[in-house]
């Protein structure tokens, strides 16, 4: 690892001797489930979502992150540039390219069976100063719901013991129209869109959501939520 700094900006180069990533890979290394080829077997390997968190937490901090690597069997190198306190606050807040206003703090369920995405959407939002809860199950969801009311929440369909749709039924009998219901899936199809509908879903939104996605459906929601209480 090396460190040096500049007037505006501290850098960080990682660089190991390991595998090393193919050319071609390069400009995706950074997708969310993106794996090398050579990894996918391997059981303990995650699923690929750790360098898109990383890359998330650098550009929120106004700063980039970027992977070199000369060919596979050759290593690999990341180099991460966060700008330093002195040109923050010269500059003001710097707000991250995309990203939109915030408008306050909510209150997000996130329901998902898979423990690594639950977990890169907790730890992206609650970076952002929301108050996040986790279920793994609709069963889960529902019983969170009870102590939480969430002004968001985001279920997947596919999960055990009760699925998204049946959990955002029984969410939204207890919460009425006061919670946003985003429906989380990797089908998209119209008739998919329209089952979430009928559940009762505001929202529907193929996997992996965009965290942009994410940020402006939690801000609507926070708008929504203020003009109702100055009325």
């Amino acid at each position: 690892m090396t460190a040096s700094a500049t007037n505006t900006f501290a850098i960080v180069t990682v660089a190991d001797t390991g595998v090393g990533i193919p050319a071609e890979m390069l400009s995706r290394i950074f997708d969310m489930f993106t794996q090398l080829q050579a990894h996918r077997d391997r059981t303990y390997s995650g699923l690929g979502i750790g360098l898109t968190l990383a890359k998330r937490l650098v550009e929120l901090h106004g700063g980039t992150i970027e992977a070199t690597s000369a060919g596979p069997g050759r290593g690999s190198s990341f180099t991460v540039r966060l700008p330093v306190a002195g040109a923050v606050e010269e500059g003001g807040a710097q707000r991250v390219r995309g990203e939109p206003p915030s408008y306050g703090e909510c209150r997000v369920l996130i329901a998902e069976d898979n423990p690594d995405a639950a977990e890169m959407m907790r730890v992206m939002l609650s970076f952002k100063g929301h108050d996040v809860r986790v279920a793994a199950d609709g069963v889960q969801a529902v019983e969170i719901v009870e102590a939480f009311h969430p002004h968001i929440a985001f279920l997947d369909i596919g999960m055990p013991r009760m699925d998204g749709y049946e959990a955002a039924r029984r969410i939204r009998e207890r919460l009425g129209r006061r919670v946003v219901l985003v429906a989380l899936t990797g089908w998209g199809q119209d008739e998919d869109k329209r089952r979430s509908r009928e559940a009762g879903f505001d929202h529907h939104l193929t996997k992996p959501p965009e965290p942009e996605r994410l940020d402006r459906l939690i801000s609507e929601c926070a708008e929504k939520r203020k003009n109702r209480d100055r009325r």
